[in-house]
């Protein structure tokens, strides 16, 4: 019971302990998701300034996977701005659109196969913290950000399986405020994905 108490004492004192960056970071982060989910392209801005913040405060925690995978979200910030900007100056706006069975089983093989080659390479040359769980969200984060950007609903239900791996991550290595905003993100994951689904029907009519 004693150890218990201290586990939560020490949970606890972390989480205040937190630098007000990843607050920052964090809260960034979870302004990002719920504009994508409303299909704003403000989302992009918010996307690109969090990502920016974990970039470095993951680098210097030592995950680098999560560092570069946060660069690669900046890159992937201008990239979705400027690909949702451009469909609706050209009155050509990106549909909300679905993929077959087919796509998914071979998106999930791809991403399984590359996260296990990069948690290989990366236990044997680097010393990083949980190289398999850090490659298996780095690889799908980064695949699941371009099924967002063009609007492939099923980026929801990834997302979920994703930032249930990401809290996993997190909790073993001490960034107790983003596994809070992790956990935001699986609630909003779900919500994305329903009001995803209500503006498709629109769209369709």
């Amino acid at each position: 019971m004693l150890a218990d108490s201290q586990l939560i004492t020490d949970i606890f004192n972390a989480f205040l302990a937190q630098s007000g960056w990843e607050w920052l970071g964090a809260s960034l982060g979870i302004l990002y998701v719920i504009l994508a989910a409303k299909e704003s392209i403000w989302c992009w801005p918010a996307a690109f300034a969090s990502t920016l913040i974990y970039t470095v405060l993951f680098w210097e925690g030592q995950l680098p996977m999560q560092a570069i995978l946060n660069f690669y979200y900046m890159g992937m910030a201008v990239y979705g701005f400027t690909l949702w900007q451009k469909s609706k100056t050209e009155s050509n706006d990106i549909v909300i659109s679905t993929r077959p069975f087919k796509f998914h089983a071979i998106y999930i093989l791809a991403g399984l196969v590359t996260s296990l080659l990069i948690g290989y390479y990366l236990s044997t040359l680097y010393e990083a913290r949980l190289p398999y769980l850090d490659a298996l969200v780095m690889v799908f984060s980064v695949m699941t950000t371009v099924l967002m950007a063009r609007k492939v609903m099923e980026n929801w239900l990834y997302w979920i399986v994703i930032d249930a791996f990401a809290i996993a991550l997190y909790w073993q290595t001490g960034f107790y405020v983003t596994i809070v905003m992790f956990l935001v993100y699986l609630v909003l994951a779900v919500y994305g994905y329903r009001n995803w689904k209500k503006l498709s029907t629109q769209q369709s009519n």
